[in-house]
């Protein structure tokens, strides 16, 4: 019975005219080519092509065989193509994402992924995200990491403190740290996506800092924006800075958080290797 990859072998010879340049073009070792060939031949009772130093021809047997083998490569193709439009889609990854995660950051993961499913966003709250996952509404959470997270799959990928945030020309952007009382005459912009923003208020309160407030938005983007036109300043997670911001550290204030993947509890292998830890390294370089 002669096969597709015989058909396959015999078509590569025929259009490229070597043994050689058809085994490359069909990815086998050349001997194992001339083997599949004279395997044919032997099959069709008869010699397909007739070798020189100068060229390969075909002969008329071989000739009688390429329209056949043409002909059935198409169908091949044909049903190929056919199978494949009436497969059903492969589910795409749900990606749980926390609306304080750096878009530009978050931007880089994303044009960086390399997974054989398609990804899909879904913003929330890490309590949100915790809950959808284990709902099985959401696959990953790229979301804070908690210490009780070690028991669990998961990888870290950052982890950074908060800072202050000032536009670049702001009297006190030059200063290497600030206390707390040198923003009391400044005008806050709340940032409603901040995930210690009651400890934030509360620390603020306790050093009798009560400032005016220009904006109280869940959007960190518009926050930020607003921060560099001068409009008011913030705190904020360090990566948060983008061009003409400047972050300064308050004394005191000593918040920090761990970014990560947190992956199902019944996910096997090592953590690090997901497509998605491999393409936030790849993000990095």
């Amino acid at each position: 019975m002669i096969k597709r990859t015989q058909l396959r072998q015999f078509l590569a010879v025929v259009d490229t005219g070597s043994f050689t340049r058809a085994a490359e073009r069909v990815g086998v070792a050349q001997p194992s080519l001339s083997a599949g060939i004279a395997e044919l031949e032997r099959i069709a009772g008869a010699r397909l092509f007739l070798r020189d130093r100068r060229r390969i021809r075909l002969t008329d047997a071989g000739n009688r065989l390429l329209a056949h083998a043409r002909a059935i490569e198409k169908e091949f193709r044909l049903a190929e193509a056919s199978l494949a439009e009436s497969a059903p889609a492969a589910s795409p990854l749900r990606l749980g994402v926390i609306p304080s995660l750096a878009t530009e950051m978050l931007g880089q993961l994303v044009s960086r992924w390399q997974g054989a499913r398609g990804l899909v966003l879904v913003e929330g709250s890490d309590a949100d995200l915790r809950k959808r996952m284990s709902e099985g509404q959401v696959d990953v959470a790229l979301t804070l990491l908690r210490p009780e997270d070690r028991e669990r799959p998961s990888v870290e990928l950052r982890e950074e403190g908060y800072a202050l945030m000032l536009y670049e020309g702001h009297p006190l952007a030059e200063r290497a740290e600030l206390e707390a009382g040198d923003v009391a005459g400044e005008t806050m912009i709340a940032r409603r996506s901040c995930e210690i923003l009651s400890e934030t208020s509360r620390w603020f309160t306790q050093r009798g800092v009560r400032p005016p407030f220009f904006l109280r938005s869940a959007n960190d983007d518009r926050c930020m924006e607003m921060v560099r036109i001068g409009k008011g300043v913030t705190t904020a997670p360090e990566s948060l800075a983008r061009p003409g911001i400047r972050a300064v550290p308050l004394v005191g204030y000593d918040f920090r958080r761990t970014i990560g993947l947190l992956l199902p509890r019944g996910f096997s292998g090592d953590p690090a290797d997901h497509p998605l830890a491999q393409a936030w390294q790849a993000a990095q370089v």
